[in-house]
């Protein structure tokens, strides 16, 4: 810690444009009638997304000593809302991951995220695209969609769907080659993640967005799954990119209560076989879609980063009062 540690890290001339461009956002929704909602940063149950660390804590309730956990997007309470018939709903909601930091991380931050009943997802790809130009205050340059299969096969000549032998191999020394390190027991998605973040992404949104669809069914999350032009089982989800940053997430939403009670007792599989601990899953939100769902989009959007590229900056912490190493 040193002296000037008290100090935000963004600048009070930052903060001020920085709360305008907060109430452009709102402007935005209630434009299309889209309505604010709150929800709690604390819940029953957090993400068992393996590649996601929820904080948790022990809470003094009625029931007695309680683990809660700090939420890593406000997704499942607003699933619940829109179960109970909320309509389209948005939100500006403080999450949190644990060791998440670096200039484009913070342990703690602010997601703008929304949902809308009825949409496809190119109704809400156009939406995401509008709320971009408005937060930046100027039209984007091009709107291009780029499947996942093909970005692999342009920039590493592999595809990355394949399951044969070959493309595993070909697969793990791509990724060993950038990771430096032995990439043997490592998964096809592993891989995969690696050469995106090292390889791929730095090149997307260049002279425009980039919103990369048809991702693979195994990250499917909690979206749809179904099959791309050429037939095989891909996640039906979107990923936005705008100099070289990724920016929001989108989903066809899983509707299935089946079907993700399955994915997150898979999830919790997979965090053990990696010596993760397992994460309760959210029962609530389960019976949320047993009562019934609508059928619709959703997506979460970084907004410290898009207020980053507005600004010019290329640190979270310099639009961002108080950021990890300074709280």
């Amino acid at each position: 810690m040193s002296a000037d540690d008290w100090r935000p890290g963004a600048t009070m001339e930052v903060l001020r444009a920085r709360a305008g461009l907060m109430r452009r956002i709102r402007g935005f929704f209630e434009a299309r009638d889209v309505l604010e909602v709150e929800t709690p940063v604390l819940g029953h149950a957090g993400s068992s997304d393996v590649h996601l660390d929820s904080l948790s804590l022990q809470a003094t309730t009625p029931e007695g000593p309680t683990r809660l956990w700090l939420q890593t997007s406000p997704e499942y309470h607003m699933k619940r809302l829109l179960a109970a018939g909320s309509g389209p709903i948005f939100q500006l909601a403080r999450a949190f991951r644990d060791g998440e930091t670096g200039r484009r991380h913070n342990i703690e931050f602010t997601m703008l995220e929304w949902y809308r009943p009825g949409f496809s997802l190119e109704d809400l790809i156009r939406e995401v695209a509008g709320l971009i130009e408005t937060v930046l205050g100027a039209p984007l340059t091009a709107l291009r969609q780029r499947a996942y299969r093909d970005l692999f096969r342009e920039y590493l000549s592999i595809d990355p769907l394949s399951d044969t032998p070959e493309t595993q191999a070909a697969l793990r020394d791509s990724a060993a080659r950038y990771a430096g390190t032995d990439t043997t027991a490592w998964s096809r998605d592993d891989c995969c993640d690696l050469l995106m973040s090292l390889v791929i992404e730095p090149q997307l949104g260049r002279g425009g967005l980039d919103v990369v669809v048809d991702y693979p069914a195994s990250q499917a999350a909690l979206a749809r799954r179904r099959p791309d032009k050429d037939g095989a089982l891909v996640a039906s989800r979107f990923e936005v990119y705008l100099e070289g940053i990724e920016l929001a997430n989108g989903f066809d939403e899983l509707t299935d209560a089946d079907e993700q009670q399955a994915r997150f007792e898979a999830d919790n599989r997979q965090r053990q076989s990696l010596g993760k601990p397992p994460v309760d899953a959210d029962q609530r939100l389960l019976a949320a879609l047993r009562a019934g769902m609508p059928q619709g989009c959703g997506v979460a959007l970084g907004v410290d980063r898009l207020i980053m590229l507005a600004f010019g900056q290329t640190d979270i912490d310099s639009v961002m009062a108080f950021g990890t190493a300074r709280c």
